[in-house]
């Protein structure tokens, strides 16, 4: 029996509050200088926080991911021709529109069709995964995964009621006197293309990982069974010990008991290796994108590890006993390996864990 086909990661996009393309991304998390300000876009005046990570001069949202899916497309030589046969996947924030936006996104960017993602913060991490499952199949040589979530006026208020915003204007994951978190922009697009026909990779995927706890609507199981279930299922996918990965950007919101039950997993899958395991999350930075997080947090680990240097966790006050991890602080570090985890949780127990190496 052949071998399973490789995937690469052979163009990333992505735009934030950290400003417009990838490297406007990698210089942001290097430089550490979170992106949050007062919210300009609605009013805040009802609400307990004013505080996102917001691009003042982002369109709609059918023009972001648009313009994001075709800056990734030319950017991995992705012609008519190979785009007729390509798969597409969105992920975006449910509703009565989204039909007509994945419609419209397919029909303006190429594509014959469109799968949709809106499986809330796990959302474009599961796309990423089923679009490696489809090239590892063979069913397709490539498919491009777009995600977008622009910070607007109902999710913050949902954020908001719920007491999950940091009433400091500053996100803290893993830190003691962390308060939780804020929501920021974030439209992304990557390609991934079976090893023997990517042109020009930038990255391979090598693993990936999703598990269930359904513990709670809303708060996470306390000892991360399911992420660390996602976790090792990625290192078991890629063939890689814990000890190879040379870094892990956390789904780390900045909650008291998510980023606990978090490192909790971690914990568990990666044993003694997690002593020496640099973990940052770039959401301290960049904020929560909601349905988007998973790939514009894919694109940033993929061009740090690319580039050897490895983002802050920003916000940093001190140590938490609950949360006993080697986490980046003061600077960006060096990175030991060429292999990083991302990983991302959502409502209702779900996780993901993507693994990457730089090509």
């Amino acid at each position: 029996m052949a071998e399973p086909a490789g995937v690469r990661v052979t163009a990333v996009h992505a735009t934030s509050a950290l400003g417009r393309g990838a490297e406007a991304q990698l210089a942001g998390v290097l430089a550490g200088i979170p992106a949050f300000r007062p919210v300009r876009r609605f009013d805040t005046g009802p609400r307990r926080v004013d505080a996102a990570a917001t691009l003042p001069d982002a369109g709609d949202l059918a023009a972001e991911l648009a313009e994001a899916v075709e800056t990734a497309c030319r950017s991995a030589g992705l012609d008519s021709g190979r785009r007729a046969g390509a798969a597409l996947l969105l992920a975006v924030h449910g509703g009565a529109a989204v039909p007509a936006l994945a419609a419209g996104l397919a029909a303006a960017t190429g594509f014959p069709d469109v799968r949709t993602y809106t499986t809330a913060c796990v959302s474009a991490t599961s796309a990423v995964a089923d679009a490696a499952a489809l090239i590892r199949r063979g069913d397709v040589d490539r498919a491009v995964v777009a995600a977008g979530y622009l910070v607007e006026p109902d999710q913050y208020a949902l954020f908001d009621a719920g007491r999950a915003l940091a009433t400091d204007a500053a996100v803290r994951p893993f830190s003691a006197g962390r308060t939780g978190l804020l929501l920021g922009d974030g439209v992304a697009a990557v390609v991934l293309e079976r090893a023997d026909v990517a042109r020009r990779p930038v990255a391979d995927l090598l693993g990936w990982g999703r598990a269930g706890d359904a513990f709670h609507p809303c708060q996470p199981e306390p000892t991360g069974r399911g992420l660390a279930r996602a976790v090792a299922a990625a290192l078991r996918r890629a063939g890689l010990a814990a000890d190879d990965i040379g870094y892990v950007n956390a789904n780390a919101t900045g909650t008291g008991y998510s980023d606990a039950a978090e490192a909790a997993a971690l914990r568990t899958a990666l044993g003694p290796a997690v002593a020496h395991t640099p973990v940052s999350s770039t959401k301290a930075l960049h904020g929560h994108a909601l349905e988007a997080s998973g790939l514009l947090e894919l694109v940033v680990t993929v061009l740090a590890v690319r580039h050897g240097k490895l983002p802050v966790n920003a916000g940093w006050l001190g140590p938490d006993p609950d949360c006993p991890l080697d986490v980046i602080r003061d600077a960006p570090r060096p990175a030991a390996t060429r292999y990083a985890l991302t990983l991302n949780a959502a409502f209702g127990g779900a996780n993901t864990a993507l693994l990457v190496g730089a090509a």
